[in-house]
């Protein structure tokens, strides 16, 4: 009593299965809010608890003075972690979203303004966008030392995507602008 043949593949009730790209995205953190470490330490968890396999590589923490932002402004905490995704770079924007809302950050919120924990999504794979409300890589990324030297000391040889440079090469035309001290190599 059957009805036809199931090994058919137009008649399976097996679904088929897609192969997703798995691609090394990198994560900038930072915070200037409560406890910071612990903050960045929160955001390390999740990123790896999101990640393929749990794959995670973080590179040191440091501490900066804010850039662009109002008088007065705490002191960041910032670090860079890439992982592992098969998500398209907008479902994993939309993680990072939610993670910031989950701890406190309001979706809409000043420009530079204080904040208990802040993720950006510098690059995905070899993706370049340019949407409303994803750029990548990451539209400053080339101009700020917090992001690039924690970059450097994870993968100093990588070729930014649109950028054509390496993480060096890009931190080394900054000159000496934006001083920034180690705070953390093992957090």
């Amino acid at each position: 009593m059957g009805n036809g043949n199931l090994s058919s593949p137009n008649h399976s009730n097996t679904p088929i299965l897609q192969h997703s790209i798995v691609m090394k995205a990198g994560v900038g953190i930072g915070s200037n809010l409560g406890d910071r470490l612990e903050h960045l330490r929160q955001a390390r968890d999740f990123l790896r608890s999101i990640s393929e396999g749990g794959w995670l590589l973080a590179a040191p923490v440091y501490e900066t003075k804010p850039v662009d932002c109002a008088p007065g402004t705490p002191a960041f905490l910032n670090t860079v972690v890439e992982i592992e995704s098969s998500l398209p770079p907008q479902a994993l924007l939309e993680q990072l979203l939610r993670f910031e809302a989950s701890h406190g950050r309001p979706n809409v919120h000043e420009k530079n303004a204080p904040r208990t924990v802040d993720l950006d999504l510098l690059y995905c794979g070899d993706a370049t966008l340019n949407e409303p409300k994803l750029t990548l890589p990451h539209p400053r990324l080339h101009r700020r030392r917090f992001v690039l030297q924690p970059l450097a000391d994870i993968r100093p040889e990588m070729v930014l995507p649109g950028l054509n440079r390496t993480p060096a090469q890009l931190l080394d035309s900054l000159g000496g602008a934006q001083r920034i001290q180690l705070f953390a190599k093992d957090w």
